[in-house]
C-alpha cells in the first residue's frame, strides 16, 4: 500500500508540474516551453518576456494557491461533516466572503480586485467562525450535524443578503459578477504574494490535525478512547478550512467543484488516511484548477471562458456519477 501511495503522488507532482508548464505556455498566444524558461531566467524585454512574467506567472501562482486551498478545505470539510457531498461551501464560507466583497464594492467604493481581497478574507473567516460557535452551543456541541445545518442556513441567508444587494445597485452588480464566476485571469502580481501565507498555514493546520480525522472518522467516543481531544481536533480543523476558503474565494472567486471532486479523487487513488489523502488533494487540487483555466483559454482564443464555468461543466458530471454510485451502494 506504501508502494502504491508513493506511487500516485509522485504522479500527481507529475501531473502538477505538466498543468503548471502548460499554463505558462498556453493561451491566445502559445509560448514555446524554451523561451517560458528564458522568459523566467534571463527577465528579457519581449513580448513573450512580459506575457510570461507579467501576467501568466500571477495568474500560475494565484491556482497553485486556489486550488490546493479549495481542494485541501474540501477534506476538510468532508471529514468535519461525515458527509461526501461537502464542499467549501458547508460552513457558510463562501457566501461570507461573497458578501464581504459586496459590502467593499457597495458601502466603501473598492473597484479593484487588490483592494477588496481583506474584505473577502474577513467575510469568510467571521462567517465560519460564527458557524462554528453556533454550533458549540447546542447540547451535542460542534458535531457534524450541528456543523452542516448551521453552515446551510447561513449560507442561505448571506446568499440572500447579497442578492438583495445586487438587485439594488447595479454598479456593484456590475463589478461583483467578473469576480463571482471565478477566474485566474487578471490576477496582479501582489494578489500571488498575498494569498500564499494564508494558504501555507492552512495547510500545516490541516496536517497538524490529520491523525485526530483518522480517529473522528471512527466516531467520537472511539475517538476519546484513543486520546483524541474531539473539540481541539475540530476546531483546529475548522479554522485551516476557513483559512483556505477564505483566501482560494477571496483571490479567485467562488470556483465550485474542486473541493467537492478532488477529496474523492484522492480517496479513491490512497484510501483514507486524511495524511495521504491531504498530501494528494494539495496537488490534484491545483492540477484541476490549472487545467480548467488552460481549457478556458483554448476554446474560443482570444476570448476566454473562465475556470470556475469550466471546473463547473466538468465537475457536474462527477457529481452525477458520485450521486449514483451512492445510490448503487445503498441498494
Amino acid at each position: 500500500m506504501l508502494r502504491r501511495r508513493t506511487t500516485v503522488l509522485a504522479v500527481a507532482a507529475l501531473a502538477l508540474l505538466v498543468a503548471v508548464l502548460a499554463s505558462l505556455a498556453l493561451g491566445s498566444r502559445a509560448i514555446a516551453p524554451g523561451h517560458v524558461l528564458s522568459a523566467l531566467l534571463d527577465h528579457g524585454g519581449t513580448d513573450e518576456d512580459v506575457i510570461v512574467r507579467s501576467l501568466r506567472v500571477p495568474r500560475t501562482v494565484v491556482g497553485l494557491a486556489a486550488g490546493a486551498a479549495l481542494a485541501v478545505a474540501g477534506v476538510l470539510m468532508q471529514a468535519l461533516t461525515r458527509n461526501p457531498l461537502a464542499d467549501p461551501r458547508i460552513m457558510g464560507v463562501t457566501s461570507g466572503a461573497s458578501l464581504g466583497v459586496v459590502l467593499a464594492i457597495s458601502v466603501f467604493g473598492l473597484t479593484s480586485l487588490p483592494s477588496f481581497l481583506w474584505f473577502g478574507v474577513a467575510g469568510a473567516a467571521l462567517a465560519g467562525a460564527f458557524v462554528y460557535a453556533l454550533s458549540a452551543r447546542t447540547r451535542d456541541g460542534a458535531s457534524p450535524v450541528t456543523l452542516a445545518l448551521a453552515g446551510t442556513a447561513l449560507d442561505a441567508s448571506l446568499t440572500g443578503v447579497v442578492v438583495g444587494v445586487l438587485t439594488v445597485n447595479q454598479q456593484t452588480f456590475d463589478t461583483f459578477r467578473f469576480w463571482a464566476v471565478g477566474s485566474l485571469a487578471g490576477r496582479p502580481p501582489e494578489v500571488a504574494t498575498w494569498v500564499i501565507p494564508f494558504v501555507v498555514l492552512g495547510v500545516l493546520v490541516a496536517f497538524a490535525a490529520a491523525r485526530g480525522l483518522d480517529a473522528l472518522a471512527l466516531g467520537d467516543d472511539v475517538a476519546r478512547g484513543l486520546g483524541r481531544n474531539v473539540g481541539r481536533v475540530r476546531l483546529a480543523a475548522a479554522v485551516a478550512a476557513i483559512l483556505l476558503t477564505g483566501a482560494a474565494v477571496a483571490a479567485a472567486g467562488p470556483i465550485g467543484f474542486v473541493g467537492l471532486a478532488v477529496p474523492h479523487l484522492a480517496r479513491a487513488l490512497v484510501g483514507a488516511d486524511h495524511r495521504w489523502t491531504l498530501a494528494v488533494s494539495l496537488l490534484l487540487g491545483p492540477t484541476l484548477l490549472l487545467t480548467a483555466d488552460v481549457l478556458g483559454r483554448l476554446v474560443a482564443p482570444p476570448a476566454e471562458v473562465r475556470a470556475g464555468v469550466v471546473t463547473a461543466l466538468l465537475g457536474a458530471p462527477f457529481l452525477l456519477i458520485l450521486v449514483r454510485r451512492a445510490r448503487t451502494v445503498a441498494t
